[in-house]
């Protein structure tokens, strides 16, 4: 049986929906993009799923009273690939992709106008999130849930202490005015996992009457992560073909000595190594930008990123005694960076697969921002009994 209620936007392929669990029940959930609720569909389906433009959904639609509204809003006006050009507004004319945050939270207001605000709200964006348009982003959504009553607070967590992926991403956590939130999960400053210098700068620089309704969440240190980024590697992917050798030696070729000096100090280690390269444009001695492969043999993934707009795919170079092969990351390693189950759909074609992986928030993140924050917070709501007065 569900124990919880929650609205899911920008839901994507439902991985928010993943990470939270069965003990949650969705009653509302909404995408613009038609292949993201596609897979939203045929992993979840889609009797509460609306899919359209956020702007476009009326409060009527948003049925009952919820425990929690999450909200993983568009990133790319907040991170480097969209030039950090920002929310802008509720007003304002400029329109961006993140600035759907503004509509959504339209609906929140309208709800609360109806007594019906969702008993906790969780916004996820990336670490730009923090600095866009030198912080005013940041004060926007603090200011915009500190006026409808929620006192919140915001961590910094990484999906490597989860998954063997570096993937640095911002969480909002709001509670409800009139909800208690049990004396072990506020304290009284920040911790040095959670809580980032960019996100104490941020937070100093909130107006006073906002920073008022401002919590430290104290959020559990996770167990330590037992896989690498080696383990997730398939040795016969689907939906990808090995490079050829020369596709391989171009890789090489456009690494810089230092790049190259971790690739022979990996053939020489006489076993196998998987490490993860990324094409990335840098300037060269003479200030002119070229095109650089950088690798990393960490047993950690970059950040997954999305190949639409310019960012380029995770190609995986595996090193095994004398000889190096690489090819793209497959879908499904893709989708195993993110936490979701082998089980779990993915859409057929690689760039959708792909896109719907490293647009999403990684399910482990979600999962344990619940069963440490959002479950005892409601639990401890639940468990307060009701006086009857006596005739």
């Amino acid at each position: 049986m569900h124990g919880f209620t929650f609205y899911e936007f920008f839901a994507g392929g439902g991985m928010a929906r993943a990470g939270l669990g069965d003990g949650w029940n969705c009653v509302f959930a909404n995408d613009f993009d038609t292949m993201k609720a596609s897979a939203y569909r045929a992993n979840w389906g889609g009797d509460h799923l609306i899919e359209g433009d956020v702007a476009e959904i009326d409060v009527e639609q948003l049925p009952g009273t919820a425990d929690l509204a999450w909200a993983s809003f568009p990133c790319q006006d907040l991170s480097l690939a969209g030039d950090y050009r920002g929310l802008g507004s509720a007003t304002s004319e400029l329109k961006t992709r993140s600035g759907t945050f503004w509509p959504f939270w339209a609906l929140m207001k309208d709800l609360n106008a109806e007594k019906r605000a969702p008993r906790l709200v969780v916004l996820e964006n990336v670490f730009g999130a923090l600095t866009s348009r030198e912080g005013e982003d940041f004060a926007a959504i603090c200011s915009a849930l500190s006026y409808e009553g929620y006192r919140f607070g915001a961590v910094v967590m990484d999906a490597r202490h989860f998954v063997p992926q570096s993937r640095q991403r911002v969480f909002f956590i709001a509670v409800a005015a009139g909800l208690d939130v049990p004396l072990a999960l506020a304290a009284d400053g920040p911790s040095r996992l959670w809580h980032p210098p960019a996100l104490l700068q941020a937070q100093a620089r909130l107006p006073v009457a906002v920073r008022e309704n401002w919590m430290w969440w104290n959020l559990n240190t996770p167990a330590r992560r037992n896989t690498g980024f080696s383990d997730i590697i398939e040795d016969d992917p689907v939906g990808v073909r090995w490079h050829t050798q020369s596709e391989t030696r171009r890789i090489l070729d456009l690494m810089t000595p230092l790049n190259r000096a971790k690739v022979d100090a990996a053939l020489q280690a006489n076993r196998r190594i998987v490490g993860g390269v990324y094409r990335r444009t840098r300037p060269d001695g003479n200030g002119i930008r070229r095109q650089r492969a950088e690798v990393r043999f960490d047993d950690i993934s970059g950040c997954l990123r999305t190949p639409r707009g310019g960012s380029s795919r995770q190609t995986v170079l595996i090193v095994c005694g004398e000889t190096v092969r690489s090819r793209l990351l497959s879908p499904r390693e893709a989708a195993r960076l993110m936490g979701l189950a082998d089980d779990y759909k993915l859409p057929r074609r690689y760039s959708d697969a792909y896109h719907l992986a490293g647009d999403g928030v990684c399910a482990p993140v979600v999962r344990h921002i619940a069963a440490n924050l959002l479950e005892p917070i409601l639990q401890a709501t639940r468990r307060v009994p009701i006086l009857i007065a006596a005739e």
